[in-house]
């Protein structure tokens, strides 16, 4: 088969990694891919929105499948413009519909589903500009911390956890009013905040049936002691070690069960990943949100660890036979550890010369940030490269990732050193 994979991140690289290892993969193109992938595959120079060069690309090299990385593509619906082109209908694409899509495009949006399908989760309300002082008001009836998400999709960054309520209060009106998020932010959803331990359900579907992936628990803040902003994902481990099997039990009747229900009831076309965001609160799995396919650095540690052939089971998602896929997991434990540029998640500065990838031994490297140079890899974004160990416990699989950071270099560079410190 051809294949088109569409993104540049490390999610992206890992995919590529594992889609060339299947005997069904010829060729694989990914749009637009980053120094990584252009080792193991062929990048194109196309945006993943810009669908009508897709399409070009796509009749040209006779692609027969298509894999979405990022939420965007979906979020504007790549999936329903293949559907109602004559041309392009015959091709899977595995992500879901724009419906679908919604429940990440639109916080409101996923949280009328949960509602609507009784699938736990926080007590919410949204507003608007013009109803930005209500929203203040609505403030003051909750417990801090304040929790606000801007509705639309703002690169991971755009939930604030507050503690004092004049400033959340103040955050609220720069949201909605001073639009610190943009159009992102044009409404913004207030959630009663949850106190527990965050994981990552990750679960592929064809609309009917569905797998449940290796769990994973990521890193969001910049800083050592989850302190400071907001990124994108500073680090994973796999499996989450405090996920008994009466854990997974609940997530699977009460969250995951009733969300592949409710995409039938609701009439959503679904086939691709559902990234559920969770909080373990006294043993009880809520729902915090979802996303509308695999996280980054998630997929770092999630796919190393699947020893079924991705193509394989991506067919399987297509042809709606998930349920006639045997899924093997490899038991070992796989950290990821994300190396960003400095600066980042503000300003940072690009096209630094990264050096010591020829030396990493017993892990591998996942581009993210990343571009060729004259000859030379060079730092193409905030986070820049992401190195993935196994072990046979995430403490072993850590050490192992610390070990090859440490032949790595580039100006400025940054790590944290504490991931997976809370697990132990």
């Amino acid at each position: 088969m051809t294949i088109l994979l569409l993104g540049s991140g490390g999610r992206e690289h890992a995919f590529a990694w594992k889609m060339i290892q299947s005997p069904l993969c010829d060729k694989l193109f990914v749009a637009p891919g980053n120094a990584g992938t252009a080792s193991i595959a062929n990048n194109v120079n196309i945006s993943p929105t810009d669908f009508d060069a897709i399409k070009a690309l796509v009749l040209e090299e006779k692609v027969e499948m298509v894999v979405v990385g990022p939420e965007d593509p979906l979020v504007k619906g790549i999936f329903d413009f293949f559907k109602n082109d004559e041309s392009l209908k015959d091709i899977p694409v595995i992500g879901p519909s724009k419906l679908g899509a919604t429940l990440e495009g639109s916080k409101e949006f996923a949280k009328e589903f949960l509602f609507r399908h009784n699938i736990p989760t926080a007590a919410y309300d949204s507003f608007t500009a013009e109803t930005v002082e209500k929203g203040c008001d609505f403030l003051g009836t909750l417990q801090p911390p304040y929790v606000l998400k801007a509705d639309g999709l703002a690169a991971g960054k755009g939930v604030l956890i507050i503690q004092d309520l004049a400033e959340a209060q103040d955050e609220l009106r720069n949201m909605l009013v001073g639009q610190k998020f943009g159009d992102a932010s044009s409404k913004v959803v207030i959630e009663e905040f949850l106190d527990g331990i965050e994981l990552s359900c990750f679960v592929l579907t064809d609309g009917k049936s569905f797998k449940i992936l290796p769990t994973a628990k990521d890193y969001k803040r910049i800083g050592e002691g989850d302190t400071g902003l907001n990124t994108g994902g500073m680090g994973a481990v796999s499996p989450v070690p405090y996920v008994d099997a009466v854990l997974m039990e609940k997530i699977e009747t009460r969250i995951v069960k009733p969300t592949i229900e409710g995409f039938q009831k609701d009439g959503i076309e679904y086939k691709g990943f559902v990234f559920i965001g969770l909080i373990n609160v006294n043993n009880e799995p809520i729902v915090i949100e979802y996303n509308v396919r695999m996280g980054d650095p998630e997929t770092e540690v999630v796919v190393p660890r699947m020893k079924s052939d991705l193509v394989e089971l991506f067919l399987a998602v297509a042809n709606e036979k998930l349920d006639e896929f045997e899924l093997e997991i490899d038991e070992r434990s796989a950290t990821t550890i994300v190396v960003v540029s400095g600066g980042y998640p503000e300003d940072f500065e690009k096209g630094k010369v990264i050096s010591g990838l020829s030396t990493i031994e017993d892990s591998i490297v996942f581009h993210a940030g990343t571009k060729l140079d004259n000859g030379n890899v060079v730092s193409n974004g905030g986070r820049v490269l992401t190195v993935t160990s196994f072990g046979d416990n995430f403490e072993e699989a850590i050490k192992k990732s610390y070990q090859n950071i440490g032949k790595l270099h580039f100006d400025k560079m940054y790590f944290r050193k504490d991931i997976g410190n809370d697990l132990k």
